[in-house]
């Protein structure tokens, strides 16, 4: 090769570094000014929604993350740690005031800083987990707390990472958990970022659960929302307030943005009936969780029998105008929460065995929609079974069913402790699965069209109408859903879901939460909740059957692939070099 050859091909080489270089450092400072990501998942998991993108441009100081995913894990926690720690790295990709931080709660050697760094955690509202993980020594106990305290200014939040499911493998419960991570952290920061709190009623005046079995969803929803208390008592100025645009008018607004009918035990005056409608009309928000049948298991306490009846709420023709109808039936079902009954006794001691008490269904949340897709199981007590009802304009999604395994019975119906004492027959529990709560969104008519109460049309300013704005509301046939128990002993509130008796706990806070989240959230975070990562397993028993191929193909076919590319390039110059002599 001569020298003007080499001088040429050094010339060339030298310029294509140097415009290298300088596209580098252009795409760099356009990079810097313009923000652009590229997901080429299918399911667009790394893609943040449009609501996460607006909430989190509109945080104007440090949101503090610390995260308590640090230390020696399963593979599986590793997953959630490392997909929680992506999903808060694409947060500060949107706004540098996310910070972070991962913290070990186990990492001191003293057992009683560990105990005490535990009771912390526990007080500020994280729950912890225990794990059987295989160590050098053996198996042995480790305590992990799955979840994060988020801190804003002067308030601080905790986030469960964790979404636990009764009856669902880890694998798919940890998958779960990173698809939902995008709405449970973007959720706490517009919980701790949010200026103007939506407001929640709940009502009062019917009977309805007293504030110490309420107690823990009304800490809850305090967080994200202005909660209070109101009674109707025929008041028209209780929901609603009336303001004067001019002399001759007067303009009628909703006082509160939701309100709460939490298992109310006696009928409604046609007068509160109608507040609570015009209410619904101004687009309002009602969560109705109604007992149709009167049942208690104090009643059984005294005697092993007692007698479901029907229960008198004047609610009836009211929900079948909005487009539902609840039967006064109870449902049963052989997916029940076990209950303790005395059966002898030990020792001088009484002995309790456990036995599924069908009266009670356990539900396992199958539908897809946001509220409630992989949500816990739900406990329910004497709940009732739901007809939805053709209504034009309004959009019935059914939320919770039973298993195929329930049937119902109708009321007077008889209640005896005595079916435990039996196997059940189960071709008497074939179905079909019943509705125990429905979505309603859509427009509705108004319950007293061409009907209006006297005693109402007496009143000045009623402001009537007869069709709705476009709103929401959700019908559970259980009141029992949103109480919590109280403890044994000291009678202090348990967290929502929370069995005493079997130490289990369910998903009864998060329905509430999502379905008033739902009713009320105007960002639309809770249609993240709709999102979907698909989980990509490796066939464990392909992998184990040919363990030593793969490790064999995994080690030496990238070598042999470098060997091949090198032949061919050394092959390609040499025969470019020699030709050009």
């Amino acid at each position: 090769m001569n020298k003007s050859k080499q001088r040429n091909m050094r010339r060339n080489s030298l310029i294509q570094l140097v415009a290298g270089l300088m596209i580098i450092i252009l795409a760099n400072i356009i990079g810097s000014y313009v923000f652009t990501r590229f997901d080429l998942t299918s399911e667009k998991r790394y893609s943040l929604s449009t609501s996460t993108k607006d909430l989190l441009t509109g945080i104007d100081d440090i949101v503090y993350f610390r995260v308590y995913l640090e230390g020696e894990f399963p593979a599986g926690f590793k997953r959630l740690r490392n997909a929680t720690k992506e999903m808060l790295d694409e947060f500060r990709a949107y706004n540098k005031n996310i910070q972070y931080e991962f913290v070990n709660p186990s990492q001191s050697e003293d057992e009683q800083e560990r105990n005490d760094t535990y009771q912390l955690l526990v007080e500020k509202g994280l729950q912890p987990t225990d794990l059987q993980v295989n160590t050098k020594e053996g198996r042995e106990q480790q305590i992990i707390f799955p979840g994060a305290l988020a801190n804003y200014k002067s308030n601080e939040l905790p986030v469960e990472l964790l979404a636990t499911q009764m009856g669902v493998p880890p694998e798919e419960v940890l998958n779960n958990s990173i698809q939902a991570l995008e709405f449970r952290l973007a959720s706490a920061i517009r919980d701790l970022t949010v200026i103007n709190k939506p407001t929640v009623a709940f009502i009062r005046g019917h009977g309805e659960l007293e504030n110490k079995y309420i107690y823990d969803i009304g800490q809850a929803l305090s967080k994200q929302y202005t909660v209070g208390v109101v009674s109707i008592g025929g008041q028209l100025s209780s929901l609603t307030k009336r303001d004067s645009v001019s002399e001759d008018k007067t303009r009628v607004i909703n006082k509160y943005d939701a309100i709460v009918i939490a298992k109310p035990d006696s009928a409604f005056s046609e007068k509160d009936k109608f507040i609570i409608d015009q209410y619904i009309m101004r687009g309002g928000k009602v969560l109705w969780l109604i007992d149709p049948v009167i049942a208690s298991m104090d009643s059984l306490e005294a005697t092993e029998t007692t007698l479901g009846m029907a229960r008198e709420l004047n609610l009836e023709d009211m929900l079948f105008r909005y487009g539902v109808r609840i039967n006064a039936d109870l449902v049963m079902d052989l997916n029940a929460l076990p209950i303790p009954l005395r059966t002898g006794q030990v020792g001088g001691q009484a002995k309790i065995d456990f036995f599924p008490w069908y009266y009670f269904p356990v539900i396992n949340p199958t539908e897809n929609h946001p509220i409630v897709k992989n949500l816990n199981a739900i406990k329910t007590e004497f709940v009732s079974s739901i007809d939805t009802i053709r209504v034009a304009d309004v959009k019935k999604t059914i939320l919770l069913r039973t298993s195929p395994y329930s049937r119902t019975i109708s009321t007077p119906a008889l209640i005896t402790l005595a079916i435990l004492e039996q196997e059940p027959d189960e071709r008497a529990y074939t179905g079909p699965q019943q509705t125990v709560a429905v979505l309603l969104e859509g427009e509705f008519r108004s319950g007293f069209e061409n009907r209006v109460p006297p005693e109402i049309q007496q009143s000045k300013d009623i402001g009537f109408l007869a069709r709705s704005e476009p709103t929401r509301m959700v019908v559970v046939s259980d009141g029992d859903v949103i109480r919590n128990q109280l403890h044994f002993s000291q009678g202090y509130p348990m967290p929502l879901g929370y069995d005493q008796y079997t130490g289990q706990s369910f998903g009864n806070k998060d329905f509430i939460m999502n379905a008033l989240d739902y009713m009320l959230d105007e960002s639309g975070l809770i249609s993240i909740r709709s999102r979907e990562v698909k989980l990509r397993l490796l066939d464990m028993t392909r992998v184990n059957n040919n363990k030593i191929s793969w490790q064999a193909f995994n080690i030496f076919f990238p070598v042999l692939l470098v060997l091949v590319y090198g032949f061919i390039q050394h092959y390609l110059r040499k025969r470019k070099y020699t030709t050009g002599k």
